[in-house]
């Protein structure tokens, strides 16, 4: 193969790359380069779904990323060991709704944090990680568009003044949501 292939494909530069040789560096020794095949938007979704068995959790995280990637996939991968291949499929904006719901049960609060950003995650999925004790995962639901008006009503009350301010900005928020942030953060 054509040296100067191979290196921007390591760099992850926008190229166009034939599917033929896609599927040759599917197979490729190196993970890096299997891995930039798995977050090639060409990459034909049956390459991707052998991808998503790599013994390598760097390329399974891409193959999750991809969003050519098929649902059963990326169900698939929701239960991956590795936690940040799990974190990928949260944050895939195809992940169906149902399979966000089980990883926000995820002991990972990374993974939480990962479907509290997704837009596809339901406001009952939403309203349940309101409560989680990682401040991350809130100020992400606090920011997350599908949040309900009673449940930033409630974080509106968090300790947090980001997870406050961030209350303040959805556009689900209520105008006395928006006063309550400004004066418990006057200075006076």
């Amino acid at each position: 193969m054509d040296t100067a292939i191979y290196r921007k494909i390591i760099l992850k530069e926008q190229i166009e790359i034939p599917l033929e040789v896609l599927d040759e560096l599917s197979r490729d020794e190196n993970s890096n380069v299997r891995g930039c095949v798995a977050l090639n938007p060409n990459t034909k979704p049956e390459t991707l779904d052998v991808l998503s068995q790599d013994r390598y959790s760097d390329v399974r995280s891409r193959v999750a990323e991809n969003r050519s990637t098929k649902l059963e996939t990326l169900d698939y991968l929701s239960l991956d060991e590795n936690s940040n291949v799990r974190g990928c499929v949260a944050l895939n904006p195809n992940t169906k709704p149902e399979t966000l719901d089980v990883l926000s049960q995820d002991k990972n609060s990374d993974v939480r944090w990962c479907v509290a950003e997704n837009p596809n995650t339901k406001p009952e999925t939403l309203d349940v990680l309101s409560q989680d004790k990682n401040s991350d995962v809130r100020w992400c639901v606090a920011e997350n568009p599908n949040t309900k008006p009673e449940t930033l009503e409630y974080l509106s009350r968090d300790k947090y003044a980001d997870i406050r301010r961030s209350v303040a900005e959805n556009p689900n928020h209520k105008k006395k949501n928006l006063l309550n942030y400004l004066w418990t953060n006057m200075k006076l």
